[in-house]
């Protein structure tokens, strides 16, 4: 395996702060297949026991970005006592209720293995947060609390009012209950504005994703592992199905860590040395997404220098 220290863009200076001691692995391939993933899977999962969640973005109807289901198939299928997990939305699109839900999962073909909408009769679990900037504990979806790992599946884009979704995103916004724990993560009361860029955005948005992603990541420990998929990289979620932007760059890899911080650190300075990013770095800096790894940096939650090791 060759070693690759990579490209200096916040992984020393995400706090502003020169680092020494320790750096997090992140293992890496240019190659997007199943085989790979699971490749780098085995190479992170050894604390990957019992129950095992796979969080994923599965997508509105129809949303041409998502992961592709026979490479997820594969990968699932390595996974001993493995579900897919999601929960509802906050938005009224095709995961509101969980009775859309479960259409749109079949639209979109998630129909090989097991998916648990894990608040799917509004249940919720509160998970606290240990170092909190805003929310002292999140609502999640309630079936969470039944798995003893977690794998954090995530299709690695940009965002509309984060900048970028990558790990932190994933959890941060899709553990957390449709109806209650969305509305906490976003910075919302009971009413929620028709139009989005009426939320609360910017600095406060990141570090409520945060809170909320410290929470689950507490809850797991040692038992919860992050494999970000840079493929297909729209400035847009795969929460915008088919209003979804094209992407206007080229396919990056695969990176994989115990590490959440060490994991976005790692694709943001990738995206950021590729020289057809003009789009993507256009989206991060105009919603301060870079607060995003500061605030993780901030909580302890990971480490922002790390170790980039290639994977043929």
């Amino acid at each position: 395996m060759a070693n690759k220290q990579a490209p200096v863009i916040g992984s020393k200076n995400v706090t502003g702060e020169n680092y020494t001691g320790t750096a997090a692995k992140v293992y890496f391939t240019k190659k997007i297949d199943a085989e790979h993933l699971i490749k780098l899977y085995k190479m992170i999962n050894e604390n990957i026991y019992g129950k095992v969640a796979i969080k994923l973005h599965t997508g509105e109807k129809h949303e041409p970005n998502i992961l592709p289901r026979d490479m997820v198939k594969k990968f699932q299928a390595q996974v001993p006592n493995s579900a897919i997990v999601e929960c509802n939305t906050l938005y009224h699109g095709d995961r509101f209720t969980t009775e859309d839900h479960r259409d749109t999962l079949k639209v979109n073909g998630w129909t090989f293995c097991p998916v648990d909408i894990m608040d799917e009769n509004e249940e919720t679990v509160d998970f606290p947060v240990r170092k909190p900037f805003h929310l002292k504990y999140v609502s999640m979806g309630a079936h969470l609390a039944n798995y003893d790992s977690l794998i954090v599946l995530t299709h690695f884009k940009g965002h509309a009012m984060g900048g970028f979704g990558g790990s932190m995103k994933n959890i941060g916004i899709g553990n957390a209950s449709g109806h209650k724990g969305k509305a906490q993560v976003h910075g919302l009361g009971v009413e929620v504005p028709e139009n989005y860029l009426d939320w609360p955005m910017k600095e406060v948005f990141m570090e409520l994703m945060c809170d909320s992603a410290q929470a689950t990541c507490d809850h797991f420990g040692k038992h919860i592992v992050f494999l970000n998929v840079m493929r297909r990289i729209s400035v847009s979620c795969d929460c915008e199905g088919v209003a979804a932007a094209e992407p206007t760059m080229a396919d990056i890899g695969i990176c994989a860590s115990t590490d959440i911080l060490a994991v976005d650190q790692a694709c943001v300075d990738m995206i950021y040395n590729a020289p057809d990013s003009h789009d993507m770095k256009e989206r991060i800096e105009s919603r301060v997404g870079m607060r995003q790894l500061s605030a993780m940096a901030e909580v302890g939650l990971g480490n922002p220098q790390y170790e980039l090791i290639e994977i043929d």
